[in-house]
């Protein structure tokens, strides 16, 4: 039987036909199948996984090799230095997004209350963080597919939230009357002919969350339409979008009246949020 060692090594061989990162993704696979952490398959390199744990090992590997995400194959994705759940119902995080997050801080004090919505929440990352972050805002989070809600709920319960509501909505359609200092989107924006969603990721994740009619600005369009209704006075709106929308993203905003229209760069310099007040 082959050791942690060999498993790795003839793993890291295998992927390195499809993955960018081969060694990473065969430690990620084994640690997770052993239910341990790297520090473990380094110290022990030379124990043998039992048969179940070698053949679990060398499926989860085949389904990678065949494109499937990591973070599918493992069931969470670490984001803001926190780990959460994801499966195939609900977008895999990334680092673009932390911008969206970083900007949504900045906008709430932490020594005051205040209300927050955040629209399409998925796995409900940035609505939790924005929770764990201002304990003395209320976090209201929607989504239409209620697999991803299922989710959502799953990972504030890990976080042991309580300053955080759910509601299955289409945007503000379902939502119960009131009123935020910010509302916040990570909506679908990719255009529907966009030859990125044949490649890597996005291949397996949930189209509904991914794809927009009318070049990909249809629900960033139907946001901004009707998030000054739900906002206070001066409240803040802020809608991450791809990199080439940021002419296209200011216009809408400005067309609905909003004020001190800005767009927002991520840390690899491209635009990727649009923040307005009403």
């Amino acid at each position: 039987m082959p050791s942690i060692k060999t498993l790795l090594a003839q793993a890291a061989q295998a992927l390195s036909a499809t993955s960018g990162s081969p060694a990473l993704d065969a430690e990620v696979l084994l640690y997770t199948v052993l239910g341990k952490n790297r520090t473990y398959l380094r110290t022990w390199c030379d124990n043998t996984p039992n048969p179940a744990q070698q053949e679990r090992f060398q499926w989860l590997c085949q389904q990678r090799l065949q494109g499937q995400p990591i973070a599918y194959l493992i069931g969470e994705r670490e984001f803001w230095s926190r780990d959460f759940i994801v499966t195939p119902d609900v977008l895999i995080p990334r680092p673009d997004t932390e911008r969206l997050v970083e900007l949504s801080l900045e906008l709430i004090p932490s020594d005051r209350s205040a209300t927050i919505l955040d629209l399409g929440t998925g796995s409900g990352i940035i609505a939790i963080i924005l929770a764990t972050e201002r304990p003395n805002a209320h976090v209201t989070a929607t989504d239409l597919n209620p697999k991803a809600l299922a989710i959502a709920r799953q990972n504030a319960e890990r976080h042991h939230l309580t300053n955080i509501s759910f509601y299955r909505s289409d945007w503000f359609g379902q939502l119960p009357p009131q009123r935020f200092q910010l509302i916040g989107s990570n909506p679908p924006y990719i255009d529907p002919q966009d030859p990125h969603l044949q490649q890597g990721d996005v291949r397996f994740e949930p189209d509904s969350a991914l794809i927009a009619a009318d070049h990909g600005l249809r629900d960033i369009d139907s946001i901004a339409k009707t998030a000054k209704n739900w906002l206070v006075a001066d409240g803040h709106l802020l809608i991450e979008h791809g990199y080439d929308q940021e002419t296209a993203v200011q216009a809408i905003f400005k067309g609905y009246g909003y004020r001190e229209v800005q767009t927002y760069r991520d840390l690899s310099g491209q635009a990727r949020v649009t923040g307005a007040r009403a």
